[in-house]
């Protein structure tokens, strides 16, 4: 069964997810996939290229060749898009407002939710969503964190 981890209150979540994907691939070894709205992808994208040479992180877009998908640590998928259909199945952050088609392929799911009370409305639907199917919920207040 996929692992859930809900990081919400974070008060800058384009920023937060490139750091957790960094560790992720860096760290770990891992593959992932990120999905969100095209706004959020392109802000995700701008800023993985902005990380240190050192930090850098290869990453691509799911309507890239074949070829590039399957070699790119990191995958950005427009929310809406299944995402299982891509060749990595470890790990899937979510920064969109629908709950990630697929999801339940993945070994784990980061569903990441901003600070903005109307995310955070549309956050609680999603944690609904895995609750009501059984998913064990693993919780991340950034408020609680920062205080």
């Amino acid at each position: 069964m996929t692992e859930i981890g809900f990081h919400f209150n974070t008060p800058d979540k384009v920023n937060y997810a490139c750091r957790l994907v960094r560790k992720a691939v860096n760290a770990r070894g891992l593959r992932v996939v990120v999905v969100g709205e095209a706004q959020t992808l392109e802000a995700v994208d701008a800023a993985l290229w902005q990380l240190l040479p050192s930090d850098f992180i290869a990453h691509c877009r799911a309507d890239a060749q074949p070829h590039v998908v399957a070699r790119s640590p990191v995958i950005l998928s427009a929310e809406g898009a299944e995402a299982a259909s891509l060749p990595h199945r470890e790990m899937l952050v979510n920064l969109g407002a629908e709950v990630p088609a697929g999801f339940e392929r993945f070994e784990r799911l980061i569903d990441i939710v901003s600070d903005e009370a109307a995310e955070r409305q549309i956050g609680r639907s999603r944690w609904r969503h895995y609750a009501d199917r059984g998913y064990t919920i693993q919780p991340h207040d950034f408020a609680r964190s920062a205080s």
